[in-house]
This record gives C-alpha cells, structure tokens and sequence, in this order.
C-alpha cells in the first residue's frame, strides 16, 4: 500500500514559444492544446465501438445499423479517421457498401485490406479523391484502377489518384489508365510504371499534375502530348531513363506550362541533371517550384543566378547539395528553401519530403546536428520528427535519427514548452520504433533516455505497461552503469504509474526486475557505496512491491530479506532505512508472507527503528509492527514479546507530534482497504491507533485525494464505529472525530456531503 512518491516529480506549466520569433510553433501549441472537436470525439467513440453497434453478415463483415446514413463530409472524414487509427480491414470496410455512407474523398493510406473488399466497400461511390499511398499488397495497384473503371461516373470524374506503393511488385500486370478521363491529378511514386505507360496518361485530356517518382520510365518524350496543360511535374529519382542529358532538357524545355518541377535525385547516384538545367536560360519561364536536391556540382551563384531570372519562384529544393548556404536565401522574400544550412531551411525539407524516406534520413542527420545545443522550445519542429516517424516505420536510419532528433528537441526544460498531446505521440512513436526494431541498442538508449524525462514520465499519456517491460528488460541485460542507474530510476517512477493487476501480469519481468535490483542492493551494500543507483535501487522495489503481493513474493524467494537486514546494519542514514521499512510494511500487509518477518532479526532492527529520531523511520517501522501484531498466529511461541511490542508501539505514538505533522518522505496510499482490519481491531487499540494516525495525516495533506477514497473504498462507515464505541481509546476516538470533521469540512466547501 505504501510506497515512494518522488518529490521532484510534479507537474510543469507549459512555456509558450515567442510568437514573434517562433509563430508557428505558437500554432502549434495552440492546435495541440484545443480539446478535440466534437466531430472526432464521435467518430473515435463510433469506432471503438463498431463491433457493438453492427450487425454480423452471413460472410462475417459489419454492417451498419438500417436507419444509419451519414452525409458526404463525414463519411469520407469517418473513413481516414478508421484507417489512420489502423482498423480499416476487411470485416470492418463492409459498412461503406451501399448507399449509407455517401464517400467522396477516399483516403486508404496505409490500410491492409483485399481487392473485393475495396471493390464492394468503395467502386460505387461518386469518388472525386482517392489517396491509396502505401496501401499493403494484399491489395495490388491493378486491381484499384480495375475497380475504379469498373464505375463509369468514376471514369470521367476521378479527379485525383495517388497510387504510392510501398514497393514495385516483380510480376506486375499492365495498368490500364486510359479510362480515366477525368484525371487532373496522378501519382504512380514507386509503382511498376513503364514508358508506354506515360504514353498512355499523357493522352488523358485533363490531367495537370504527374509523379512519376522512382517509375520504371525509361523515356519521357510522351510527355510532349501534354505539354500545353501539363503544370507540374515530379520525376524523383528516376533511375531508369536511358535518355542523354541534352534529350531530358530538350523535353523539359517544352514544357512551358510547368509551374513545378522535381528532378531530385539520391545523393549516391550523383546526378548532373540538375547542373545542366540550372545553366539553361530558355527553360521553365514560369516555374515557381524547382527541386534539385541531391544533385552534384551545384552551386550557390548558378542557383541565385536561375532563380533571379525568375523572380515569380517560391520553392527551390536544395537538400544534399552544396548550395542553399549564400545570405540570398535567408534574404530573398517569399521563397522557401527545403535544405540544410540552417534550422528554417532543414524545417522546410522535413516538412517537403515526409513521404521521402531518402531525404528524410538527411533532414533528420542535419537536425540532430543543428539542435544538438538546442536551448529554445521548438514544437513545430518536434511535430515534423513525429510526422516523419509516423510515415517511415520500417526504416531504421530514420526512426534511430528521429529518436536522437527527439531528445534533443525535449531535453532538460524543452520539454515544459511542448504539448503534452505532440510529446505522447512522439512518446508512442519510439516505442513502436522499439517494437519494430527490437534488437538495436542504440534505438533502446534513446529511447530509455527520453524517459528520463520528468515532464513526459508525470504528465504524457502513454503506454506505461509497455514502457516498463521495456525498461524491466533493459535493466536485466545491460550492465552500463550510467544507462542501469536511468533504468532503475525509471523504474521506480513507473512502479508507481500502474495498477496492481498490470504489474501482477509482467510476470517474467517482475520476477528478473525484482532479483536484479536486489542483486544491486547487494553489491552496494557489500562496497558500502550508498550512490544515486543504490537510493533509486531501493525507492524501485519499494515502489514495485506496493499491493504487489507477486513482486513481494519475489522479493522474499530471492533472499531480499537477508540482503534488506544487511543494509540496515551497513547504513545508519534515515533515507535510506525509512525506503527499507517501507517495502517492509507492503510485505507486512501480505496475510500470507507476513509471518515472514516475524524473525529476529527482523523484529529486533524494526524495534530499534521505532525509537528513531526521525518520525518518517518511526512511522514505517510503526507500521510494520502494526501489521505483524495484528496477527497474533506467527506469535503463538512469542506472545510476550508481541506484547511488548505493541506496548512500545503505543507508547512511541503517544509521543509523535500531531498527525498533521511534515514528513520528509512523500507518503501516499492506493488504497485504504490494508488499514480496515486494523481499524476494525478493537481488542488491540495500538494496532488501531496507528491506522488511524496514517489516515489522518495523509487526509490532511491531500483531503481532495483521500475523502474520495473514504467514500469509494467504504471506510466512512468504520470511522463512525470507532467515533460511537465506548470501550475505545480516547486518542483513537479523537483522531477518528478529526478525520470525519475534516471530511465534512472538505465536501461542505467543495462537493455535495455523501453522508450526514
């Protein structure tokens, strides 16, 4: 019941960033600090509960409830939000057959499901959008176009269709887009996109946007077909084409509509490409967008000289090149540079090329660099790490370089200025990058030193069982000693965050926990080396045995109890023997381990201690010898020392300053249900008075948390036992009249009064 809180750990208020010198990252706190809107707060509720609220086909998948319809916004935002949170399958896509869901921006991103489920859920729908970036390949790409020609509205209105894959399938079949008329914009990022491919879409009569990023185009002359509407353009590392350099140019250069152009390539390829380009004064007259990044040979005075020739340009992509470095690129107005010569440059290309994982890897690598003495809060750009993450969670380069990006975006006070809500998500990224990559130690390290982060360990929503198997797993197999004092800190900080039935199911964890923190225990004690690891060594078995009758158990197999009773024999200091009585009373409140202590050694270090003068080792020693007498079987052969015992225990009470007293230690209680046979024990009021003198102090400190706790664990009615009975002890009945008073007093100022 009784375990450590820490005192540092309290609650931060947030440090908003500078409007002026940061106004997006003041939109960003701002966004991430609004509550929710109604809008998702439904359809998060409507999601969790889709099983409920359906009915079951014949063929196993959902089906909505008759008189449910959902108008077009809603459905299409109901749709992204199921497939963002990753339950978009082939049971639950079913509830968009038919006419209740009336979809017209689709958004599939991500989502595993069979090409008859996307046919049924989805091709009879007026779509204008669909967006199936890196849909798995349950799901071919021949079979989304197939699907959607399968639907003449669809031919002539699809206006935009993003096919990104994940990756080019070896035996793909023909693509077949000639059908769909209506096309402005196309994506075929990845896919396995041929030359006479391109020669089919560059005949669609509208379509003004292409990317043909990492294509199999070995040719691009079709694109002359639709020169005179065609206005952007994006041929990312298109490493297949067989045409000389004059011959590309030659293309581009009647491309005379083209307001965007990307011809970025991979930094390894070393392409001139761009070069070249950039000495052509007859080409591109109206661009506003240029990406050559991972270009060679380009320089900072052919980029000023292109882009001054062409003063309407707004964007030019300069990562992993050479230039972006001149002051004409901080000083030009209204153009944005995505590169890495400073923080707005590397913001821009995290935020350019999210889909990316190439240059992803570089913007990251010059962040880490760039923010490795950070001292400003800068959530903004803690948002694209997270974004990127999110997008790349298969790519370790990324997810090791986002995490050492995160650590330095959120370390020491940074954190204070950053949402909860954006540090929970990065929180829940790391740990799904450790899932992902689960033997890389150096990803484990950052990730176990995010932790170490008061304000994400007290404030941030996130997965406290994962992240204390995590840690539990880490302080068993690595013997670093700076990286063993983090764990063990952590650990003990999230002993106290879970509930008793979570820490009884780390089973194996637990019991490895439990015996290498007392492996610690002892190697200290034996050095008599009471450092920062030993003081956090005891408040985590503390914290970890606290109405954990397993790690109690734990504890007492793996010889805890000779090891504790050595510490208190090498070490006289009070923080050290009031954390050791305190994991002693969560043993003494386990009925069956608590005859345990009743040894002599035991009760002869617990009776010394009572007398101590610091009242916090008095108290714990109080209220072990409570607990123990209070059960008078494992005294049978003993009586006259028990009572002698309980004597000693009333009178050491009676000369305790008031229950109201400060103690160093942070006491706290989950529960009150250890202390109600002790209150309801009668015949031996010592017993009783020490409940009711823990009770009554931990009430006073914190009446909001503890009155409650009367009232949901029941315990108002044995007070008023105590208050009425005629044999009991004054002093008892005194403390108990405090406690309902003080209870009184505290819901008559703050809430209705549950009992008169």
């Amino acid at each position: 019941m009784v375990h450590f809180l820490h005192p540092s750990l309290s609650p931060r208020t947030i440090v908003i960033p500078d409007a002026q010198k940061d106004a997006l990252g003041c939109c960003v706190v701002q966004e991430e600090a609004s509550p929710y809107s109604l809008v998702n707060i439904c359809l998060n509720v409507l999601i969790a509960n889709l099983e409920k609220l359906c009915s079951e086909r014949s063929d196993g998948t959902l089906c909505l409830p008759e008189h449910w319809s959902f108008p077009q916004e809603l459905a299409d935002r109901f749709l992204e939000v199921m497939s963002w949170q990753g339950m978009l399958t082939d049971r639950t896509a079913s509830i968009f057959r038919g006419n209740q869901m009336k979809l017209k921006l689709v958004n599939i991103q991500r989502v595993q499901i069979s090409t008859a489920a996307f046919v049924k859920a989805f091709c009879h729908h007026k779509l204008v959008e669909l967006d199936a970036t890196a849909v798995h390949t349950d799901l071919p790409i021949p079979d989304i176009i197939s699907g959607l020609c399968s639907n003449s509205w669809i031919q002539q209105n699809l206006r935009c269709l993003l096919l990104n894959s994940t990756s080019i399938p070896p035996d793909s079949r023909p693509l077949f887009f000639g059908q769909l008329t209506g096309l402005r914009i196309l994506s075929v990022f990845n896919v396995c996109f041929h030359s006479e491919n391109l020669a089919t879409v560059s005949q669609l009569p509208k379509l003004e946007s292409l990317d043909i990023s990492n294509t199999l185009v070995s040719d691009i002359s079709a694109l002359l077909t639709c020169k005179d509407r065609l206005k952007s353009l994006t041929m990312h590392y298109l490493k297949c084409l067989t045409m000389t350099k004059p011959q590309i140019l030659a293309v581009i250069r009647e491309l005379k509509c083209l307001l965007h152009l990307d011809i970025s390539d991979h930094r390894q390829l070393r392409s001139d490409l761009a070069f070249h380009l950039l000495q052509q004064k007859d080409i591109l007259p109206n661009v506003v967008s240029l990406d050559i990044s991972g270009g060679i040979c380009i320089t900072d005075g052919a980029v000023e000289l292109f882009i001054r020739q062409r003063p309407a340009m707004q964007f030019v992509g300069l990562l992993a090149t050479d230039a972006g470095y001149s002051d004409f690129f901080t000083t030009k107005q209204g153009l944005r540079v995505a590169g890495g010569a400073n923080l707005s440059q590397i913001s821009e290309a995290l935020s350019q090329y999210r889909n990316r994982s190439c240059f992803m890897k570089e913007a990251l690598y010059r962040l880490f660099t760039e923010t490795f003495s950070m001292q400003v809060t800068m959530p903004a750009v803690l948002k694209l790490v997270a974004v990127g993450m999110r997008n790349h969670p298969l790519d370790l380069p990324v997810q090791f370089t986002a995490s050492a990006c995160t650590l330095n975006l959120t370390r020491q006070g940074l954190a204070r200025g950053m949402p909860v809500r954006l540090l929970s998500e990065v929180t829940c990224l790391l740990f799904k990058a450790l899932k992902n990559f689960p033997h890389y130690q150096q990803l484990q390290k950052n990730c176990l030193l995010s932790l170490t982060n008061s304000r994400i360990l007290v404030d941030v929503p996130f997965n406290r069982f994962d992240a204390a198997k995590f840690v539990m797993s880490w302080l068993c197999k690595h013997e670093n000693p700076k990286m063993q004092t983090m764990a063990v800190s952590i650990t003990s900080i999230l002993a106290l965050q879970l509930s008793p039935e979570q820490t009884a199911q780390l089973k194996e964890e637990l019991f490895m926990a439990v015996k290498e923190l007392l492996a610690i225990v002892k190697q200290k004690t034996t050095e008599n080396l009471d450092d920062v690891t030993f003081l956090f060594t005891l408040k985590a078995l503390w914290n970890l045995t606290d109405e954990s009758p397993a790690a109690c158990k734990h504890f007492i197999e793996n010889e805890g109890l000779a090891i504790f009773i050595k510490v208190l024999e090498t070490f006289s200091e009070s923080a050290i023997q009031s954390k050791v009585l305190g994991l002693l009373n969560n043993i003494a409140e386990v009925r069956e381990l608590s005859s345990k202590l009743v040894t002599e050694d035991v009760v002869k270090h617990i009776s010394i201690l009572l007398h101590s003068k610091d009242i916090e080792v008095s108290y714990f020693a109080a209220g072990v010898i409570a607990h123990l007498t209070s059960d008078k079987r494992p005294w049978i052969s003993c009586d006259l020392q028990r009572n002698v015992l309980l004597q000693d225990l009333y009178t050491t009470i009676q000369n305790w300053p008031s229950s109201s007293c400060k103690m160093t230690a942070l006491v706290t209680y989950r529960s009150f249900r250890a202390f109600f046979p002790l209150l309801g024990n009668f015949s031996q009021p010592q017993v009783q008075l020490w409940a009711l003198w823990a009770m009554y102090h931990v009430c006073s400190k914190n009446p909001s948390k503890y009155c409650k706790m009367l009232v949901d664990e029941e315990g108002l009615q044995l007070l008023c036992d105590i208050q009425e009975h005629s044999e009991v002890d004054p002093q008892a009945q005194q403390i108990a009249t405090s406690i309902l008073d003080d209870f009184r007093m505290h819901f008559m100022n703050y809430q209705r009064l549950p009992f008169c």
